[in-house]
């Protein structure tokens, strides 16, 4: 550890005092008081599509462009949110426990009963890229899609989907994933009277932020059996879980891979290079979430 006018560096933070980029990942805080140790830094490129991580209007006032990898994680997100919807649906983790243990004796009719996909309904919370691209997916399997966002969506009108209110979702859908952009509207958007209106055989599905589930009351809507089941890949207060969730056998958890396939790492890695290597040459960002620090 280094030190500063006598307080302990983190690597970060001494990093940051001689680097004239940073690239950030999800797991660095970058505020103010980061930025201040470096008034010459050019750019903070996050290593992710979401920059929940990052205070930007800290970077903002300081004339520091931040940029992200929006895009190209999108369809690989997708196919994780289905893998969990069709993984809660079947039993597949429960199933494969069961096979590792040695429990499989014979074939039974009543073995491991999960439910079906298609033609049930799924609730699109959030209808932007990731949103659309789940539909995508929900279509093949001819299910009813219903969604809501700010706005009517020209797109959905491809899918047969329907914008409704929160409430109507919650109420008719069998499984509910979550795609919002985390900020002060969408946190806890599910807590206790949301997951309490459900279908007691719904499932819901988080790829997006923990933050967006109250995952306390998640825990107790497993155990108590007001909803069904639970496909999580982030969580509140991550990496720790909520106590209890590890026990719910009706929640599939996954360690935020939403994005993680080679080739989708890899083209995150090289957005933000392009990034930084854009900000060095003086050329336009990629993809700038504060293009306003160039007026």
């Amino acid at each position: 550890m280094a030190s500063i006018d006598g307080f302990a560096l983190s690597e970060l933070e001494e990093g940051v005092k001689w680097c004239d980029c940073l690239l950030s990942q999800l797991t660095d805080k970058i505020d103010g008081s980061l930025l201040d140790l470096n008034p010459g830094l050019k750019i903070v490129a996050n290593y992710a599509v979401g920059f929940n991580n990052v205070v930007v209007p800290d970077a903002t006032s300081r004339k520091v462009p931040v940029s992200n990898t929006p895009g190209v994680l999108t369809d690989t997100t997708a196919d994780l949110t289905f893998a969990l919807l069709l993984a809660c649906a079947r039993r597949i983790v429960e199933a494969d426990e069961y096979m590792r243990q040695g429990k499989y004796e014979s074939w039974d009719p009543l073995l491991l009963l999960g439910c079906d996909v298609h033609h049930k309904t799924i609730g699109i919370v959030g209808f932007g890229r990731i949103g659309y691209a789940v539909a995508q997916r929900a279509k093949g399997f001819d299910m009813k899609i219903l969604y809501t966002d700010t706005s009517d969506k020209d797109y959905a009108k491809e899918f047969g989907a329907t914008r409704v209110d929160m409430e109507t979702l919650l109420k008719e859908s069998d499984f509910v994933t979550l795609h919002p952009f985390l900020d002060a509207s969408s946190h806890h958007m599910i807590d206790e009277p949301q997951l309490r209106i459900m279908k007691k055989n719904a499932v819901i599905l988080n790829a997006a932020r923990g933050p967006v589930i109250h995952e306390k009351a998640l825990v107790k809507a497993l155990k108590e059996g007001w909803i069904g089941g639970a496909g999580l890949d982030v969580y509140e207060h991550e990496p720790a879980m909520e106590p209890g969730l590890a026990e719910c056998k009706n929640a599939v958890i996954v360690p935020h891979i939403g994005s993680a396939s080679i080739e989708t790492r890899t083209a995150m890695g090289m957005l933000a290079v392009n990034n930084i290597l854009a900000r060095i040459r003086g050329q336009p960002l990629p993809s700038c979430v504060n293009p306003e620090v160039f007026h």
